[in-house]
């Protein structure tokens, strides 16, 4: 089950780009029908990740997926400077009034954005980059190549790039819709692209080092990879 389901390296008939292009509607319908899908605690990684960012003075940080700003707002008030992006507007939204009534607006801009496309900053604008559970959303393997490219290009030398992931250890890993590669259609309509061990190592391609550390998290449990990649 872990082999990759592509052939001659196109996408299978499961994987239609009109079918992951609909769940940017469908995330913009959930943020915007519940006000803390995730809670409004820092997740696990945010706090770990934390750690590493004040370990090795990293202070200005993006952050990919943000949400609706629970792990935001926490590197806010643990003094780093936030640049979070998300493709749904009602995320943004979230972020930027979560931020403002804990009086944290002048550490966080929030702004809408597809990670399929370019990031919008220039070369070795950040310290470092956080992301969680971004990378498993509805994305290529060629697209997370792109990202991750992308991501080496707006952090200076030295900088980390640390994501989570779901992994094929995961319950929901093999259930629900099948969507191509590692991505499955799982309760609730959500896109989930399960990243193998291999995975993880293709895309730390062109980084200086990586680091994997498997985490669980809610109520299933879910089983995650925390990658750690430096440039």
């Amino acid at each position: 089950m872990n082999k990759e389901n592509t052939k001659n390296g196109k996408m299978e008939s499961g994987m239609g780009k009109e079918i992951l292009n609909e769940q940017q509607p469908h995330w913009e319908k959930v943020f915007s029908n519940t006000g803390s899908r995730f809670g409004d605690e820092p997740s696990y990684p945010a706090r770990k990740a934390a750690a590493v960012f004040e370990k090795e003075g990293k202070k200005k940080i993006l952050e990919l997926g943000g949400g609706q700003g629970r792990d935001t707002c926490y590197f806010a008030s643990k003094g780093f400077s936030v640049h979070s992006l998300d493709y749904t507007e009602s995320g943004s939204k979230s972020i930027k009034e979560k931020a403002e009534n804990m009086g944290l607006s002048a550490s966080v801009t929030a702004l809408r954005h597809d990670v399929r496309n370019p990031l919008p900053f220039e070369n070795g604008t950040f310290d470092a980059c956080y992301s969680h559970m971004l990378y498993c959303m509805a994305l290529t393997t060629s697209e997370l190549e792109f990202l991750c490219n992308e991501v080496k290009r707006v952090i200076k030398p030295g900088g980390v790039n640390i994501y989570t992931a779901r992994n094929t250890g995961d319950a929901h890993y093999g259930t629900g819709i099948h969507r191509g590669e590692n991505m499955y259609e799982i309760a609730g309509g959500f896109i989930v692209h399960f990243f193998s061990r291999e995975k993880v190592e293709h895309l730390a391609k062109g980084y200086r080092s990586f680091e994997v550390e498997e985490f669980e998290e809610g109520e299933l449990p879910r089983k995650l990879y925390m990658v750690t990649m430096r440039k």
